[in-house]
């Protein structure tokens, strides 16, 4: 009898392993309807549902783990690039953001910290709201040290991502291919590979990729359930914050889930405009197949929007008077990654008029042509972006990561997302695999990332739909 019941006890506790690993919902009913799957080709699919405090608890809940690596990760990179310690950022996400922060994330946020703490993560609300603001709080920093007399830390705002938005005559089918790869630190991009589901009591469905512990996408690849596609680029050298304006990630999440024009997206993410993460926004909409830019400056912000044509991001800024205000960036140094790219791109997009569809699209992502030297080699220069290969080392245009690049990729065009669908490709979409201990054995410089640096493989593209 002793035997039986052991054996019963065992299966009941690989029933709950399996159920957990599976995403089935335990007990708690604000799991219900929620579940995780196991990973797939690098990327970990989440479906959540319900009111702000449920979709939050189930996030919380069900990448636990993965959200108490994310923090460690973020307050190491934070404490590294800008001298300041996680409490600094805590303290910050309680005093500054909190009171600007609308109710209904304020909600989703705090269940985020309820289900870490389902899990047995000591993590709380601001943990999760710090963490969430991991892509500004450069611009905050450097803002705070101008204000308060201190001497910067010898940090920039990074450049992250190349992307493209096209239609009309440019596209195989003149509907519209949109297509974003994150560039960040190896150390966080081997990370951002979640593919949120989120099925919300208000606003419309999405489709995102996603950060663990980010109500927002943070490198800002998305659909909605009313037909607009959204990414962005970072604008370089950029700097300005307004600590009394929404934070980005709010902003970012809003625009997300219920955008149902270019122009509500426009005007969710101009209002209350912090200066965060101050992006070159790519946007479409799948209804009218029109897409736009939205480069959104602190100072100085421009829309512009067409229904034949194409709007190519690399982090260059484009507003000329944005770029003399509030960057440092030099446009005229063909050299620099940021106007590489922007070079590549227009070549891409003349070679490839009237041809242009998610495999061109996937094709560009992977390319290695480097303008300035008029050869292919990956290296910082490249769509497909290789610091870390780079011959000239370690460049000095992103000194808080070195080790940094293309970490993943998607895709998307009108029949996709009409269908809530878009592909994916985690690590570089050429292919190569990045190996961190041969890395670090190159570059002892980089020792201070040595735990939790890991290997970031490249995978196959996948598709990705929203959970019937």
């Amino acid at each position: 009898m002793r035997k039986v019941l052991g054996v019963f006890a065992g299966v009941i506790l690989l029933g709950a392993i399996l159920a957990q690993i599976s995403g089935q919902a335990p007990a708690d009913a604000r799991l219900k309807g929620a579940f995780r799957r196991p990973a797939q080709n690098g990327w970990t699919f989440v479906h959540l549902e319900g009111t702000p405090a449920e979709i939050g608890f189930q996030h919380g809940y069900l990448l636990a783990p993965e959200i108490a690596d994310a923090r460690k990760v973020i307050a190491l990179e934070l404490a590294h690039d800008t001298k300041k310690d996680w409490s600094f950022f805590r303290d910050a996400a309680q005093q500054m953001m909190w009171p600007h922060i609308p109710a209904e994330y304020r909600a989703e946020l705090q269940g985020i910290a309820d289900g870490l703490a389902a899990r047995g993560i000591a993590l709380d609300v601001w943990d999760v709201v710090a963490l969430n603001a991991q892509p500004e709080w450069g611009y905050y920093s450097a803002e705070y040290d101008r204000e308060h007399g201190i001497a910067p830390a010898p940090q920039s705002v990074p450049e992250r991502c190349s992307a493209f938005v096209a239609t009309g005559s440019y596209t195989k089918d003149g509907k519209i291919v949109i297509a974003h790869n994150n560039w960040s630190s190896y150390l966080e991009g081997e990370r951002w590979t979640i593919i949120f589901d989120i099925a919300p009591q208000r606003g419309y469905r999405i489709l995102m990729d996603g950060f663990p512990g980010f109500i927002h996408s943070g490198d800002d690849f998305g659909i909605n359930s009313s037909g607009i596609m959204i990414t962005e680029t970072t604008i370089s050298a950029f700097h300005g914050y307004d600590p009394n304006g929404i934070p980005e990630f709010v902003r970012a999440r809003q625009a997300m889930q219920h955008a149902d024009s270019i122009d509500d997206f426009a005007r969710i993410m101009k209002e209350g405009n912090n200066g965060g993460y101050a992006n070159d926004w790519l946007v479409a909409d799948r209804k009218t197949n029109e897409i736009a830019s939205l480069e959104l400056g602190l100072k100085n912000v421009t829309l512009e929007r067409t229904k034949d044509g194409y709007f190519v991001s690399a982090n260059f800024p484009i507003n000329a008077r944005l770029t003399r205000e509030e960057t440092k960036f030099n446009p005229q140094d063909a050299g620099a990654s940021a106007n590489a790219r922007h070079i590549r791109w227009e070549q891409l997009m003349r070679e490839n008029k009237g041809r242009i569809d998610v495999a061109a699209a996937q094709r560009f992502l992977a390319d290695h042509y480097d303008t300035f030297e008029k050869k292919q080699e990956p290296n910082e220069r490249t769509l497909c972006g290789h610091v870390d290969l780079s011959p000239r080392g370690m460049p000095t245009w992103e000194p808080p990561y070195g080790t940094a690049g293309a970490v993943q990729n998607k895709v998307t065009d009108s029949s996709l997302a009409g269908r809530m669908s878009f592909l994916a490709a985690a690590g570089h979409a050429c292919g190569i695999d990045f190996k961190a201990a041969a890395h670090l054995q190159q570059h002892p410089e980089f020792n201070w990332q040595a735990p939790y640096l890991r290997d970031m493989n490249s995978y196959p593209w996948t598709a990705f739909s929203i959970a019937k």
